[in-house]
């Protein structure tokens, strides 16, 4: 290693694996952070390798490039990406995402144990939560250290949500949970809440991280809106566009949002949904019965155009769903959103509630439709008071949540250290 690199490093070249089953070209926000953090490792001077499936999600459609292979092998901005055959699937149903889980869970030791040479520590990101058992034999298997990283309470969540209701499973689900988190020389969550959670849970407050969720502030800057991109999200004439991006999932209670566009309609707002998930037919369904006039709705797009939509976006929205266990939650898309100099209302409560308020935004109560359509009446009459917003929450983001600064403290407080534990 040369002494520019070493200097780095900080004298320690390490050899990291990051398991995960989603990553690019899939799009979203786990994949975001996850590519964003490899990246970041690497221009650092460590040696990355990512274990990854076959891109599918969320439509359950393997691109042609990657049909009918069982593994392959690529070099991605200065890493190495390892991915292996699953069973691909829409992101929808639980018997068969469950299979899509179970399959990487096999594929990912089977046939990307051997190829992935060694490392010294092993980073594995849930959901999903049967990578951790994956990732768990490869840490063992390669004499690594496990870095667990937490982004969803899992089965927590689900169980509120009411798709796990079976007590023994659930039982079950927990305890095996646990244990993994007892197995990990070192936890890594995305809020506080979650760190809290897990302390109350037994988890020692010694091997807990909280890393959050940011935003890369060079590819999400502010830019004038084009007129084309308005015109695809439905937008005509002086009409003010307020875009929900990101995953249409049960967790975001769109349907709320949906109901509160119509009674924004006369008012010259315009609403647009943009995704795809496991709600997303359910939304589709719920805004054609009801006739919502001033509603658009787009599949996913690519990451690179989903700067060119929020640029042409004057109000962006950040709904999640009344359920109490969502205090903890942080939608990542909030800090694409304030890096975009965007207004921003989010209909939360709880750490994302303070985080949105202390950048400037507009907070109501999660799923209260009066609230948010008195929101964005109030916004769209007032210009001014959006571009304050957005100028506000654009230095707040650029302070707080900076993704290059969170990847430098993400290796100089949990991988470098777990590595001088492990030698």
């Amino acid at each position: 290693m040369g002494p520019a690199r070493a200097a780095r490093t900080g004298g320690c070249l390490m050899r990291v694996l990051l398991v995960t089953q989603y990553f690019p070209p899939e799009i979203g926000a786990p994949q975001a952070r996850l590519s964003e953090l490899a990246r970041y490792w690497a221009e650092a001077g460590q040696e990355v390798t990512v274990l990854t499936g076959m891109p599918n999600h969320p439509t359950g459609l393997i691109p042609p490039e990657y049909r009918r292979r069982v593994r392959c092998d690529e070099r991605v901005s200065g890493h190495r990406v390892i991915r292996t055959w699953l069973y691909a699937t829409p992101n929808e149903g639980v018997a068969k995402k469950t299979l899509g889980h179970l399959s990487f869970m096999i594929s990912s030791v089977l046939l990307g144990g051997r190829r992935i040479g060694d490392t010294d520590v092993v980073v594995v990101s849930s959901p999903t939560f049967f990578s951790l058992f994956s990732a768990w034999v490869l840490a063992r298997w390669k004499h690594a250290r496990l870095v667990v990283e937490i982004r969803d309470l899992w089965p927590a969540i689900f169980v509120e949500l009411g798709v796990l209701k079976n007590p023994s499973l659930i039982w079950a689900l927990e305890r095996l949970e646990l244990a993994l988190y007892r197995a990990a020389d070192h936890v890594v969550v995305v809020s506080e809440g979650f760190k809290d959670n897990l302390i109350a849970r037994g988890v020692p407050a010694g091997k807990i991280t909280t890393i959050r969720n940011g935003v890369d502030l060079d590819r999400f800057t502010p830019g004038e809106a084009d007129p084309a991109v308005r015109r695809s999200l439905g937008v005509t004439g002086e009409e003010v566009l307020a875009l929900y991006i990101g995953a249409h999932g049960v967790s975001h209670g769109l349907t709320a949002v949906a109901d509160a566009a119509a009674k924004v309609a006369p008012s010259g707002i315009h609403v647009a949904f943009v995704g795809e998930g496991a709600a997303k037919a359910d939304l589709v369904t719920y805004v054609e019965d009801h006739a919502v006039p001033n509603v658009t709705m787009l599949g996913g797009v690519d990451r690179a155009r989903v700067r060119d939509m929020l640029a042409a976006a004057d109000i962006c929205l950040a709904p999640l769903r009344d359920v109490p266990l969502f205090s903890t939650f942080i939608p990542s898309k909030i800090f694409e959103y304030l890096a975009m100099g965007k207004a921003v209302v989010g209909s939360v409560r709880g750490e994302p509630a303070e985080i949105l308020r202390e950048a400037g935004a507009v907070v109501v109560k999660p799923e209260d439709r009066e609230a948010l359509a008195k929101a964005l009446i109030e916004l769209a009459a007032d210009p001014d008071r959006r571009v304050a917003m957005g100028r506000r929450g654009r230095d707040y983001v650029r302070e707080h949540f900076d993704r290059r600064v969170l990847a430098t403290r993400y290796l100089d407080e949990v991988l470098r250290p777990a590595v001088k534990a492990g030698h």
